[in-house]
C-alpha cells in the first residue's frame, strides 16, 4: 500500500511542474483545429459529390 501511496504522490510532483498552456494558448490551439475540420469536410464533401456523380454517369 505503501507504494500506492508513493506513486499518487510522485504524481503531485510532476503535475506541478508541468508549463500548463495559457488561456491565449488554449484559443489558438482551438482556433486551428476547428478551420482544419472545416477545411476536411469540405475536402470530403466535394469528393463525396465527385464520386456519386461519377458513379451515377457509369450505371
Amino acid at each position: 500500500m505503501s507504494k500506492v501511496v508513493q506513486f499518487f504522490k510522485e504524481c503531485g510532483v510532476e503535475l506541478r511542474n508541468v508549463r500548463w498552456p495559457t488561456r491565449n494558448d488554449v484559443i489558438a490551439s482551438v482556433k486551428v483545429v476547428i478551420v482544419s475540420t472545416l477545411i476536411i469536410a469540405v475536402i470530403l464533401g466535394v469528393l463525396d459529390v465527385l464520386f456519386s456523380s461519377a458513379m451515377r454517369l457509369i450505371f
